[in-house]
């Protein structure tokens, strides 16, 4: 059963991004109003909200855009850091609205921070426990098949949790992005709806991992149940 969903939600999981990636490729053939590049809109945008202590630098690769709390830098992938285009209006903007939300102790943002150590702690131990448990179980007699469960759940539940809160924070950022797209006048209202569908597509993703990530908790419940 596992496996099926596991599969299930894989076959799923590349829908969204190969959408994704084709909406991205799409809208980064539209040239926006300003003909601003992702680097100087988010240099902009952080500068609207008075944030001067947070670097826009360029990182490696495709979609690799992210801002990172811990040293205060927005990271934009190359066509982002130097497209014109909507694509990258949206990207750039977006990750701006996650440096604003930093800058205004956005409490769902500084939730999702506090939980990457356990989460990181959480998907390592469940890939030990479950190779230790397959052990302990069939030769050693250390675990029951109840208390090995009941660790998955924990662990999963730790995971689903972070799941579920980068939801808000996403979705916030991509509010903030689109607010300021329009009143700072980067964007037609057209390439602001060209923004909008991009970026709704890019929160997608973390939909997907959220439903996966519950399903998965459930699933083991269920079993602890039986």
């Amino acid at each position: 059963m596992i496996w099926i969903i596991m599969i299930a939600f894989m076959i799923v999981g590349g829908i969204v991004s190969s959408r994704l990636k084709s909406k991205f490729k799409k809208y980064s053939q539209i040239p926006t109003l300003s003909g601003m590049s992702g680097k100087e809109i988010a240099e902009r945008m952080l500068a609207d909200n008075h944030i001067y202590d947070v670097k826009v630098i360029s990182v490696p690769g495709k979609l690799t855009d992210h801002y990172n709390p811990m040293d205060k830098t927005i990271n934009l992938s190359p066509d982002v850091y130097q497209g014109r285009h909507v694509s990258a209006a949206a990207v750039a903007a977006h990750e701006c609205g996650h440096a604003v939300q930093h800058a205004t102790a956005y409490s769902w943002l500084q939730m999702r921070s506090q939980m990457v150590p356990m989460v990181n702690m959480s998907n390592k131990a469940m890939s030990t426990v479950f190779l230790l448990g397959i052990f302990g179980v069939s030769f050693l007699g250390i675990f029951s098949f109840q208390q090995l469960i009941m660790l998955f759940i924990i662990l999963q539940a730790v995971v689903t949790a972070f799941t579920l809160i980068t939801l808000p924070v996403e979705f916030d950022a991509s509010r903030r992005a689109l607010v300021w797209l329009r009143s700072s006048g980067i964007t037609s209202e057209k390439e602001l709806t060209y923004a909008n569908d991009a970026l709704k597509w890019a929160a997608s993703t973390y939909v997907v991992a959220a439903l996966a990530a519950a399903t998965y908790l459930l699933y083991y419940v269920s079993m602890l149940r039986d």
